[in-house]
């Protein structure tokens, strides 16, 4: 071969390899290209499924409220409540009708369901109007919101069967078009076909109720009453966590931090016990003025099996308090997670349950220790009050309840406004429709203050 055949050979090569790297590095990009619109693509399908998962589950949550209220609205025996009942399940039904134009179901699915949630705030925002003109509910209308009920009812269930299928994965978004079709049709083939006035409904923003137990914690946002005592230093507060935990459980107690704005002062301290892993700790908050425990938190794990019951545990945490100088408590609601019990206790003055007064005690159901306290309300709201007798009769006030409502039991009982006042009322203990429920009534004028549903689960009692 010649040079000139060489050189021309050569080249030959050099510009297949050259074309070879060329069509690696394209290969290359063009995978690296498609990954990149892949995953970009993934990330929107992902953030779209978070939206729709959002609107739903909020859409559920607003649909369990207006199951709620509907029955609350039955319950009701006086204008003023019915109409504050009914107000609320206006406002819910239309939140949940704003999520449920969010999902990515066309529009005939869900037709029925939306023409549900219309009627039930039509009719919610009817009915508002007229008690709040001072007109009680009629037999038919009664009769109209045990139907919806029951409609909210069926609604509800269908709902939670498919988030329980969404959350396990059984189903898709892409898929519920056609898989929901069945179950939101299913729900409300039967739906009546009453048309309600046409009214101008402005939305407005109504102030929402937190309940601790029954009662909100707004009360423990004013000047606190239960402190007593003088203003302490570091030292002297320490002493008092140490009083409380027991001197011979103490191995140490370090000063970590302090609170000195707001309604309670306070100090924090982080505690060692003797004869535990050091991880297994305890953070305590003490008020500056009285030295009064606010909080404790033992982060110890908790074992899983349970030693000791609810009931048990109610009696451990009232011998707790006594000894700790918190007398005349008694437990109203309780909630279970994790192997504990978290019990509320409210303060009985007399033969007057008072619910602002709370405590919560956190006791592990492995062997009955406490892992938990929390004195925030007590400490706002305790005195001893000057609790007026009775103007009506507790014969009078049970008369003021709807006949519906078949009354278990009743006491008295100091409750908590929205205006930061409290209200002394009767305690009516009650079921409809094998539903629980408390129905509060003042005991100075008659007026029904308060109605609440109370939800005894696995759990624990709850109210709503």
């Amino acid at each position: 071969m010649s040079i000139r055949e060489k050189l021309l050979d050569l080249k030959r090569r050099l510009s297949d390899r050259k074309m070879y790297s060329i069509v690696i590095v394209a290969i290359a990009a063009v995978a690296m290209w498609g990954f990149y619109q892949y995953k970009h693509a993934a990330d929107l399908r992902q953030e779209l499924d978070n939206q729709y998962n959002r609107a739903f589950y909020d859409m559920v949550g607003y649909v369990n409220n207006v199951e709620v209220l509907l029955i609350k609205s039955l319950i009701a025996n006086s204008p003023e409540k019915a109409a504050a009942t009914m107000q609320e399940a206006w406002r819910q039904a239309n939140l949940a009708q704003t999520n449920l134009g969010q999902l990515p179901v066309s529009p005939n699915v869900l037709a029925n369901t939306s023409k549900f949630l219309t009627q039930v705030g039509d009719l919610a925002y009817s009915l508002n109007n007229q008690n709040m003109g001072g007109q009680g509910l009629n037999e038919e209308q009664y009769k109209l919101i045990e139907q919806l009920h029951g409609f909210s009812v069926s609604l509800e269930q269908s709902l939670n069967d498919l988030q329980t299928q969404l959350s396990a994965g059984r189903i898709k978004w892409g898929e519920l078009a056609k898989k929901g079709t069945r179950l939101f049709q299913k729900t409300s083939e039967n739906m009546p076909n009453t048309q309600f006035e046409n009214i101008d409904k402005t939305f407005q923003e109504y102030p929402t109720l937190i309940y601790d137990g029954p009662f909100s914690d707004h009360m423990t946002q004013t000047e606190p009453t239960g402190l007593a005592g003088e203003d302490m230093d570091v030292e002297q507060a320490k002493q008092r966590v140490m009083e409380f935990f027991g001197q011979d459980k103490v191995m140490a107690v370090e000063e970590i931090g302090r609170v000195d704005e707001g309604h309670i002062k306070t100090y924090s301290y982080s505690v060692k016990f003797n004869n535990v892993p050091e991880d297994q700790t305890a953070t305590v908050d003490v008020t500056q003025k009285g030295g009064n425990v606010l909080w404790m938190l033992y982060n110890r794990p908790v074992g899983a099996q349970e030693q000791i019951n609810v009931d048990q545990a109610k009696s451990l945490g009232k011998r707790f308090l006594e000894e700790h100088g918190y007398r005349d408590m008694v437990d109203t609601y309780y909630l279970k997670e994790d192997n504990t019990a978290i019990i509320n206790y409210a303060y009985k003055q007399g033969d007057v349950i008072v619910y602002p007064d709370l405590i919560k005690v956190k006791i592990a159901l492995d062997n009955g220790e406490i892992t938990g306290f929390e004195s925030k309300g007590y400490i706002t709201n305790h005195r001893e009050r000057s609790i007026p007798q009775p103007k009506i009769t507790m014969e009078q006030a049970r008369a003021l309840i709807t006949p519906r409502m078949n009354v278990l039991s009743s006491g008295f009982a100091i409750i908590p406004t929205d205006y930061k006042t409290e209200i002394f009322t009767y305690e009516f203990k009650g079921k409809l429709n094998d539903r629980d429920f408390l129905v509060y009534i003042n005991a100075e004028n008659g007026k029904e203050e308060n109605i609440l549903l109370i939800m005894d689960t696995p759990n624990g009692i709850l109210t709503m």
